[in-house]
């Protein structure tokens, strides 16, 4: 009978040993498949979505470089917000261009009105050199009163080139400009639908500052006389 007994608790202690052996490895199986799915889910998270087709992707996304990696919503809304300041940027920049250029000619202007006084101090009683007899003018005729006579025609072609360092400045504006629109193209070619909408509200919002400017009515009276011209 004892050793019947000591058969029995020998099976029962190895089929227990088994069974925790088992639930072990079972738990051990568990615990190593939740590492392994963290693990895929963070290499996931660290790797650049792109795709060349239309796509929503946030958080996981690359711009332009690994290190613009989007790891966080946060992240992501802050890359929104910099894309619309940088299209607004690149209005700015335009809106810079042309004043530059108005700065130019009425500097060109200034100097062509010098000219003029110049002239309108050195005339006497006798035409004035580069002007047709009708317009003589007295030696104390003053610049506001030839200008508003039309007595003097300023010397030189109507048209105006730049000087060099003038061009310069100028090329170094395209030059910014042209650059920032090149990055705000790239961008936009990661078809990503919140990146391309931020860049239309940044365009919005950039052509409601800079380009709020006067408009020309001679223009547009000379337009519509050439219409009623020609059409």
């Amino acid at each position: 009978m004892d050793g019947m007994n000591m058969i029995t608790t020998a099976t029962a202690t190895a089929m227990a040993t088994t069974a925790s052996m088992a639930t072990g490895m079972s738990m051990g199986n568990h615990t190593m498949g939740g590492m392994g799915d963290m693990a895929a889910m963070d290499a996931d998270m660290h790797r650049c979505k792109m795709d060349m087709y239309w796509n929503w992707y946030t958080i996981g996304t690359c711009f332009l470089a690994k290190s613009w990696h989007i790891t966080s919503r946060g992240m992501f809304a802050g890359s929104c917000i910099g894309v619309i300041c940088l299209v607004i940027c690149l209005d700015f920049l335009r809106r810079v261009g042309r004043e530059y250029d108005a700065y130019i000619v009425r500097q060109a202007r200034l100097r062509q009105s010098a000219r003029v006084t110049d002239i309108a101090t050195t005339c006497d009683d006798n035409a004035c050199p580069g002007t047709e007899s009708e317009f003589s003018t007295p030696k104390t005729l003053n610049h506001a009163t030839a200008v508003a006579s039309g007595a003097f025609v300023a010397p030189g072609p109507v048209s105006y080139r730049p000087s060099l360092a003038e061009h310069t400045i100028r090329s170094l504006i395209h030059m910014v400009q042209f650059a920032v629109a090149y990055i705000v193209m790239l961008l936009a070619m990661y078809y990503n639908g919140y990146i391309i909408i931020c860049i239309f509200i940044g365009a919005f919002l950039g052509a409601f500052i800079f380009a709020w400017e006067p408009v020309s009515l001679a223009k547009e009276s000379d337009a519509t006389s050439v219409t009623k011209c020609c059409g």
